[in-house]
């Protein structure tokens, strides 16, 4: 029998009863036998392969892969409760599912807030975590139950004092994120020369300060970047405490690797430096409340995103000389020629206008593996041929829309399609609609039986 989550699209769980009725349909299938559970492959193939199969790019995303992450963080550092970074991948599923599991939230706007609530997730699983936010942002948390928010500058303690006096204030502290690919401190976190003067304009406005938060930077490769960080947070703790304030939240941020990471340390090598270091600042019975703000570490390597070959153009090598004369007329001092190992431009049906954003706002680069070609189905298999030089391009009419600068793959003929992993981290959560193309949809597949148990 098909898997019932693999029918069901992002659209679908944007209501309760969307939700309660994927949940009875769950119920109503396991009363008559057991689910199937498809992996990627088979769902890619079941999309692909038919004659008559659609020509739009999708996402499959895989909660087993999500649930594995959930299982692994919690044997690493199960001292440190998660809050999602919702930014980070927004689709609804992923909320649920998460919040299910009992994850918490780490929103920066009203809509994401809206978006957890909605979910019927308790207000106390949220923090506001952007140190700079709007008036009526912080108003409507402040209607709806929203307490722990962050601060970064004298400035927003004297709006927070105005909107919401009696939230629970956690201040962001710089670190040194010069090896992350994305610098956060470029923007957000107070140095260490300003937090005591901070702390003490709170102390001032009768505002309550529970703690410290900081973030090393997405993408970082550096994992004593971590240690170093825990270190300026206990330096700011000490400061509070000297104050007067009763400091019991510490908020290690993100900047958690996928697992399919190729460069820099890996969750587990971060994991390690963290335990030491939190044991010996902040040791167990010392009455802090650890959390942190994984984002792409849950979902990045979850969502694979297969895409159609829509267009291409071979490339002549000109071998020969073309000019033009003063009287505009082309001059050939040889013929061009095209060798027998042409170059080709591939366009696919997706881009950086859509999921491939994460090229230009989160410093990716992304590798097209063959999905189908000629016909044949190659997912995960190495495709034996002849490989030609090649760029790819997403399908807008605009030349910044490059995929692939230069690389080399066997042959591709139109209506082949291509695939790409770890794609779940910063992509169609920027995503537009730019020259009318449509976001891609996502599909939903588990390899974890466990996951229904949450639906």
């Amino acid at each position: 029998m098909k898997n019932i989550l693999e029918t069901v699209s992002a659209n679908e769980l944007t209501s309760a009863s969307a939700r309660s009725d994927l949940k009875s349909r769950l119920t109503a299938e396991e009363t008559r036998e057991p689910i199937e559970f498809g992996s990627v492959a088979e769902l890619m193939a079941q999309q692909v392969m038919p004659e008559d199969a659609s020509e739009e790019a999708f996402f499959v995303a895989d909660l087993g892969e999500v649930y594995r992450q959930y299982v692994q963080w919690h044997a690493l550092l199960p001292s440190v409760e998660p809050f999602y970074a919702v930014k980070c991948n927004p689709d609804p599923m992923i909320l649920h599912f998460l919040a299910k599991l009992g994850v918490n939230f780490d929103c920066a706007s009203l809509k994401e807030i809206e978006m957890v609530l909605s979910l019927g997730v308790d207000p106390c699983r949220i923090i506001f975590a952007n140190p700079c936010k709007q008036a009526s942002h912080i108003r409507f948390a402040y209607e709806n139950g929203i307490t722990m928010m962050t601060f970064d500058n004298a400035d927003e303690l004297h709006k927070i004092k105005r909107i919401h006096p009696t939230a629970q204030l956690v201040l962001r502290v710089l670190t040194d994120d010069s090896k992350a690919l994305c610098k956060l401190g470029l923007k957000f976190g107070a140095s260490l020369d300003v937090t005591g003067t901070l702390l003490q304009t709170a102390k001032d406005l009768d505002l309550d300060v529970i703690g410290v938060s900081f973030h090393v930077g997405s993408g970082c490769y550096d994992a004593g970047a971590f240690a170093d960080a825990v270190h300026r947070a206990r330096f700011v703790f000490d400061q509070g405490m000297s104050l007067g304030f009763n400091l019991n939240f510490l908020d290690i941020g993100g900047g958690f690797p996928s697992p399919m990471i190729k460069n820099g340390p890996t969750f587990p090598e971060i994991a390690a430096i963290l335990r030491t270091t939190l044991a010996q600042l902040f040791p167990p019975g010392c009455g802090v409340r650890i959390i942190a703000e994984p984002g792409r570490y849950f979902v990045s390597s979850a969502f694979t995103l297969a895409c159609n070959v829509m267009a291409r153009r071979m490339v002549i090598r000109d071998s020969g000389t073309t000019a033009i004369n003063t009287d505009g007329e082309i001059v050939n001092d040889s013929a061009p020629t095209m060798d027998d190992h042409p170059a080709f431009m591939y366009y696919i049906n997706d881009g950086v206008y859509g999921s491939f954003n994460c090229i230009m706002f989160d410093h990716q680069s992304v590798e097209p593996l063959i999905l189908k070609r000629r016909g044949v189905y190659a997912y995960g298999e190495k495709v034996n041929d002849v490989r030609y030089d090649y760029s790819m391009w997403g399908p807008t009419c605009d030349s910044i829309d490059c995929i692939v600068k230069s690389d080399s793959l066997p042959e591709l003929n139109i209506g082949d399609w291509v695939y790409f992993e770890n794609m779940g981290a910063y992509t169609m959560c920027a995503a537009s609609q730019f020259n009318g193309f449509q976001k891609s949809n996502v599909l939903y597949t588990t390899t974890e039986q466990s996951v229904l148990e949450h639906f």
